[in-house]
């Protein structure tokens, strides 16, 4: 019984985003809205999330049994709280991706933010509520919490331009723990994993710096974590550094300002310098 309750937990979850985006189109007075292209962008987000179930099931939640529950006892010690901002993070992309989706199909840019971080928010609980049912993981308020900042932090940019100035990146590098076959995925590791709060100085900075600082250079603080092994000796890292702004690039050709976006939502190997736990100096930091 508990399983078909989460299977249909699950179907009910794909259900609501399709009709979320059916409805919406029937329901919005703005002509230029296209039902087709909801329909499509339904299609594929339920073909791709029944595909990250799948993954998602092999990762974490293989042959586990148990009632639902919270794990409050492991729930920031696992990899030192750089889950909650994985969470964040994953959220926060999602939300701008399907952004695209719902531009395309012909919604304004507050409406589009604003369903996109419904349907983000709608998946990730999902997620979230069947980690409940992991022996090893259970439902965890932080985690929901951070799906929640991050599933609606791109329509609070847009809402509140300051915020704007202020983005989050991600970026990957294989660690000694990985390559020891720690992870089956590297998304799965955390010591692989960097994590990026990014500024655009430009902005923040009084004007007279802007002839100083060229637009697409920014300013990111990193963040990762070490010594995950069960043994190991677990620390934080934190870094800063550059980022390189690829929406400061010039272009009056949509499809490719829209890619220089997506792209942007990654870290690119600039200089850094770590500065804790110990100095490390990186000419290109991936």
């Amino acid at each position: 019984m508990r399983i078909l309750i989460k299977n249909i937990f699950f179907v009910y979850s794909l259900t609501l985003i399709l009709c979320l985006q059916t409805n919406l189109a029937q329901n919005n007075t703005t002509d230029s809205v296209s039902t087709d292209r909801l329909l499509i962008l339904g299609g594929i987000s339920t073909g791709a999330f029944v595909y990250a179930y799948g993954i998602q099931n092999s990762m974490w939640w293989k042959g586990e049994k148990s009632t639902f529950h919270s794990n409050w006892k492991n729930d920031w010690n696992a990899s030192l709280g750089a889950d909650k901002i994985g969470h964040f993070y994953f959220g926060y992309m999602l939300s701008n991706l399907y952004n695209f989706g719902f531009q395309w199909a012909g919604y304004d840019i507050n409406k589009s933010l604003l369903y996109s971080g419904l349907v983000t928010f709608t998946y990730q609980t999902f997620l979230e509520i069947r980690d409940g049912f992991s022996k090893e993981y259970g439902f965890s308020w932080g985690d929901f919490g951070a799906n929640t900042l991050g599933s609606f932090y791109p329509y609070l940019q847009n809402r509140y331009p300051i915020l704007s100035n202020i983005n989050f990146k991600i970026s990957f590098e294989a660690s000694e723990r990985f390559k020891n076959n720690s992870n089956e995925y590297i998304l799965d590791d955390y010591e692989s994993t960097y994590h990026w709060l990014t500024f655009d100085i430009t902005k923040i900075l009084p004007s007279s710096a802007n002839s100083i600082v060229p637009d697409f250079i920014n300013l990111a603080v990193g963040h990762s974590v070490n010594g995950l092994s069960k043994n190991g000796k677990r620390n934080h890292e934190f870094f800063i550094g550059l980022d390189w702004d690829l929406e400061a690039i010039p272009t009056n050709i949509p499809i490719l300002s829209k890619l220089l976006k997506a792209i942007n939502l990654y870290h690119l190997p600039a200089p850094t310098i770590k500065i804790y736990p110990n100095i490390v100096w990186y000419g290109l930091k991936l």
